[in-house]
C-alpha cells in the first residue's frame, strides 16, 4: 500500500497570480519537480488526485493533469490504477566531487598566461575606431541592398567568400594600397585573426619556427602558439624588424609576421631596403612573409605607404587585411590574399576548412565599397584621427607631467608613450582600469621585454579630445602613486 499522501503544505500552497509571474502550469511543474528531486516527497508517495489538487490551488484540473503527464514523461512519477506515484530515484545527498577535467590541449596552454583583452567602453583603448562617427544610416542601406538578394543569400556561400566582395577588395587595394591581386587570390575571413590562423594551419607544421616582431601584436603570437610553432622574437628599431643574415642562418623561419606600414605598437615603417631584403631572404630559405596591413589607411603625414606585397609580383608574401579599424570591430570581416603559386594547392583544404558564412554582411560590404561610401568614410575618419592625434600630443605635453617620450603617431589610432623604469607600465595600466581608462602596457607586447619596453600604448580613435586633459592628469597621478 502506498505511503500516506504528502502533507498539503508541501504541494498546495497558493500559486502566484502576479502580473509578472510565470504561467500557473509552469509554476506547478517547477514546484512538484523540485519537491521530488530534493527528496521532500519520497519515492512511492502518491500525489493528490488531479481534481483535489486543482480545487486546492483554484486552478483548472486540465492544468494539473498536464503537469502530471509532463512529470511522467520526465520519469519523475508513474501513473497507475492507484493514482500518480513518485518514481524511485537515487536518494539525494551530498553532491560527489566533480571529476577532474581533461587537461587543455598542449597547443593552447601558453594562451592561458596571455594578457586578457578587456571589453566594453573605456577611454584611451588602442585600436578602437570612432564608433559614434560611423555612418549607420549608410550601412543600413547597404544591408537593405544585400537583403534584396533574397533567400539564396541565406545558404552557404563559396568557401573563399562572396565574389562581389572579393572583386570590390581587389579593385580598392590595387588603387589605395598598391596590392597586386585578382579576386581569386582573396579569401574572406572572420577578421584578421582567422586570416592569421589560416596562414599558420596552411603553411606550417608543429615545431616549425616563426619570427614575430618584438614588441609586437599579441594576436599573431597567439595564432603561432595555437599552431605549436617555435616563436622567435625579433627586435624592432626605427626602421622596423631587424633580421640579419646571421639570423636567417641560425634560426631560419617557416613564417615571418610583420606590420611593415605601421609597426604595432611602436609605429615604425619598415624601410624599403629591409622589405626587399626580407622578400629575397624568404625566397632563398623557403619562408613565407605575413604582412598585416591593419590600419595603414589612416596615414597622417606624407603619402600612404604602399604594401610590401606589391613590391614583387611572385613574392612569398601573404597579405592580411581587416575592416575592424576602418568600419567597426563587431563586423568581424577580414581577408587574406594568397600568392598565385599557392592557389591550386590550398583550394581543396580551404573548401574543407571554410563554410562561406556572413553572406549578407559580405554583400553589404561589397555595396558599401562599390557605392563610394567606404572611401568617403575613410576620408572623414582620416581627418578626424589626424586631429585627435595632434590633440593628444598637445595634451600629453601639457597635462601628463611624468617623464616620457612619444613614438609613432604618423599613422593609425594610437601613440606609444615610453616611461622611465621607476614607472611600471603594467601597474599603471591596471590602476587606470578602475577609472574607466584602458591604455595598454607596452611591456605586455614583448616576448622578451627589455628595460626600455616600459610605457603605455594610448588609443585616441574612440576617445574625443575634450576629455584628454582630465584623463591624462589622472593617468599622471596614478603613475606618480605607483612609482617608488
Amino acid at each position: 500500500m502506498p505511503p500516506m499522501n504528502p502533507p498539503q503544505t508541501a504541494l498546495e500552497l497558493p500559486l502566484s497570480r502576479a502580473a509578472d509571474a510565470a504561467p500557473l502550469q509552469r509554476q506547478l511543474h517547477a514546484r512538484l519537480k523540485h519537491a521530488i528531486l530534493d527528496g521532500r516527497v519520497l519515492a512511492g508517495s502518491r500525489l493528490p488526485a488531479s481534481r483535489q489538487l486543482a480545487q486546492a490551488l483554484a486552478i483548472s484540473r486540465n492544468t494539473v493533469s498536464a503537469v502530471y503527464e509532463q512529470l511522467a514523461v520526465e520519469g519523475l512519477v508513474v501513473a497507475g490504477r492507484q493514482g500518480t506515484v513518485v518514481a524511485a530515484l537515487p536518494a539525494p545527498g551530498v553532491a560527489p566531487a566533480a571529476p577532474p577535467m581533461p587537461p587543455l590541449a598542449r597547443r593552447v596552454l601558453p594562451l592561458s598566461a596571455a594578457p586578457v583583452t578587456e571589453h566594453g567602453p573605456a577611454a584611451l583603448r588602442p585600436g578602437e575606431p570612432a564608433l559614434a562617427q560611423f555612418p549607420l544610416a549608410a550601412w543600413r542601406r547597404a544591408l537593405d541592398v544585400a537583403c534584396t538578394s533574397g533567400s539564396s543569400a541565406l545558404a552557404y556561400g563559396e568557401p573563399s567568400g562572396e565574389p562581389a566582395l572579393r572583386r570590390a577588395i581587389a579593385r580598392y587595394l590595387g588603387v589605395a594600397r598598391g596590392v597586386r591581386c585578382v579576386p581569386e587570390q582573396i579569401i574572406i575571413t572572420e577578421g584578421a585573426q582567422e586570416a592569421l590562423g589560416l596562414c599558420v594551419r596552411l603553411l606550417s607544421n608543429p615545431g616549425d619556427t616563426a619570427w614575430v616582431e618584438d614588441p609586437g601584436y599579441r594576436g599573431a603570437k597567439a595564432a603561432m602558439r595555437a599552431g605549436e610553432l617555435r616563436i622567435v622574437p625579433m627586435r624592432v628599431d626605427g626602421q622596423g624588424m631587424l633580421a640579419s643574415a646571421e639570423n636567417w642562418q641560425a634560426r631560419p623561419p617557416r613564417l615571418v609576421y610583420t606590420t611593415p606600414a605601421h609597426q604595432y605598437p611602436l609605429g615604425a615603417v619598415l624601410s624599403a631596403a629591409r622589405r626587399l631584403q626580407l622578400i629575397e631572404a624568404a625566397r632563398a630559405h623557403g619562408a613565407w612573409l605575413i604582412e598585416d596591413d591593419y590600419d595603414s589607411e589612416f596615414r597622417h603625414a606624407g603619402e600612404p605607404i604602399a604594401a610590401m606585397q606589391g613590391l614583387a609580383s611572385q613574392g612569398p608574401v601573404l597579405y592580411v587585411g581587416t575592416f575592424s579599424k576602418t568600419m567597426f570591430p563587431a563586423l568581424r570581416l577580414g581577408f587574406l590574399i594568397l600568392p598565385p603559386a599557392l592557389l591550386e594547392t590550398v583550394r581543396p583544404p580551404l573548401a574543407a576548412m571554410l563554410r562561406g558564412g556572413h553572406r549578407l554582411e559580405q554583400l553589404a560590404m561589397a555595396h558599401f565599397i562599390d557605392s563610394g561610401q567606404y572611401v568617403r568614410h575613410l576620408g572623414r575618419m582620416r581627418r578626424l584621427y589626424r586631429g585627435r592625434q595632434q590633440a593628444l600630443r598637445a595634451a600629453l605635453a601639457q597635462h601628463f607631467d611624468v617623464p616620457h617620450s612619444i613614438e609613432g603617431g604618423h599613422c593609425g589610432l594610437h601613440l606609444t608613450v615610453r616611461l622611465p623604469a621607476p614607472f611600471p607600465d603594467a601597474t599603471i595600466a591596471g590602476a587606470a582600469r578602475a577609472y574607466g581608462m584602458a591604455p595598454t602596457a607596452l611591456s605586455s607586447f614583448a616576448l622578451a621585454p627589455l628595460p626600455t619596453d616600459n610605457g603605455l600604448v594610448i588609443g585616441y580613435g574612440n576617445t574625443p579630445p575634450d576629455v584628454y586633459a582630465p584623463l591624462l592628469r589622472r593617468l599622471a597621478q596614478l603613475a606618480r602613486q605607483v612609482a617608488p
